[in-house]
């Protein structure tokens, strides 16, 4: 009784067609896709079940996008397009990117515009505020209507380099055209030195006379060389004095003067305010000068204390310096014109002044290529 009422729930589970075949309509559209799959073969970014062990039959090899389609359709569920199955299993397409990164990336990044905006905006506003403060307050002590702090002992150093440093340039600038010059007149004696020889060797019966030139010509060449290597030393250092060291000093004092003028337009600001209203926003307002004004005071106090301890450096520095200039420049002058060949070498050794070697200002072969 019992196996009769299993077979019977059997038959009635399981539905024959008219063939005796157990398939329906729905296994023949799973077989008809599964032979399309085994047709276009699986691709690279597809997995394979094989069944039967290792080297088994071709026909026990199943994509796992068949399988999930058969597990689909056996769901109940409509599997996609084959068509579009196969497009996105081809090698090389990359799914879309998800709702959460494609929302959340231009969120961020409109944030960080969004600050680097609002710092460049405040950046441009305090300059602009700074720029207007300091604008009224040249104006103002121009026309003698505002009020300027002055150091007098630190501005008569000031304007005494000032002109220290004018008058050094024309130094600067007549010793070189004074070498130009020298350089010009030693290459005429070495040209006219060189002609003396070449005649004593041609003109028999001036041989002695223009012989005893050339070699007089020569002689002055080698010093007139030597001497032009004291004079441009001497040139060479006045140019570091002038050019470097000065001119780094007075960007120090360049950078105190712009702090100065920063501190009276803070400090005119917070005069102002302090006769004003004393109300709650009044208050607020002058809290913020005061604050403003204690930095811009600290500021200047420091540059003013940098600028002194640069112009004492500077003065000490520039009597070393000119001193042993002067004095190369004096004993090397006074050898050369003397005709004292030994002592001009001795001062040039004296002051640790190396000559370079002749054509060694000329290019290299490879230089000049």
């Amino acid at each position: 009784m019992t196996d009769s009422i299993l077979s019977k729930a059997a038959t009635m589970e399981i539905p024959i067609n008219s063939n005796g075949d157990t398939r329906t309509a729905e296994d023949d559209s799973l077989e008809q896709d599964l032979q399309q799959v085994m047709v276009s073969g699986p691709n690279l970014n597809e997995t394979s079940i094989v069944s039967g062990g290792y080297g088994g039959a071709a026909e026990g090899i199943i994509p796992t996008s068949s399988i999930k389609d058969i597990r689909s359709k056996s769901r109940g569920i409509t599997p996609s397009n084959s068509a579009a199955s196969r497009i996105a299993n081809q090698p090389g397409h990359y799914p879309a990117p998800s709702m959460h990164h494609s929302n959340s990336n231009p969120m961020m990044s409109e944030e960080a515009t969004r600050g680097v905006a609002v710092e460049k905006f405040d950046s441009v506003k305090k300059w602009s505020i700074n720029t207007y403060k300091c604008t009224k307050q040249m104006f103002s002590e121009r026309f003698g209507r505002g009020t300027k702090t002055v150091d007098m002992e630190l501005e008569a150093q000031i304007d005494v380099l000032r002109e220290t440093k004018l008058k050094y340039e024309c130094i600067l600038r007549l010793a070189r055209d004074l070498t130009n010059h020298f350089y010009n007149m030693v290459q005429t004696q070495q040209a006219l030195g060189d002609t003396f020889a070449d005649l004593s060797q041609k003109s028999p019966e001036l041989q002695d006379e223009f012989g005893y030139n050339a070699e007089t010509q020569r002689l002055l060449c080698k010093n007139g060389e030597t001497l032009l290597g004291a004079i441009n030393f001497f040139v060479s250092s006045i140019n570091t004095l002038v050019n470097k060291t000065m001119e780094d000093t007075l960007m120090t004092i360049k950078m105190y003067e712009n702090a100065r003028l920063e501190f009276d337009a803070y400090r005119t600001d917070l005069e102002e305010l302090s006769v004003g209203p004393r109300d709650a926003a009044a208050m607020m307002r002058i809290e913020i000068a005061q604050q403003q004004y204690q930095i811009q005071k600290d500021k200047y106090e420091r540059l003013r204390s940098d600028v002194t301890i640069k112009l004492k450096f500077l003065d000490e520095n520039k009597v070393k310096v000119m001193h042993k200039q002067l004095l190369l420049f004096h004993n090397a002058i006074s050898a050369y014109f003397a005709g004292n060949q030994q002592q001009l070498e001795q001062t040039l050794r004296q002051f640790n002044v190396k000559l370079k070697p002749p054509g060694s200002d000329k290019p290299s072969w490879l230089e000049e290529q």
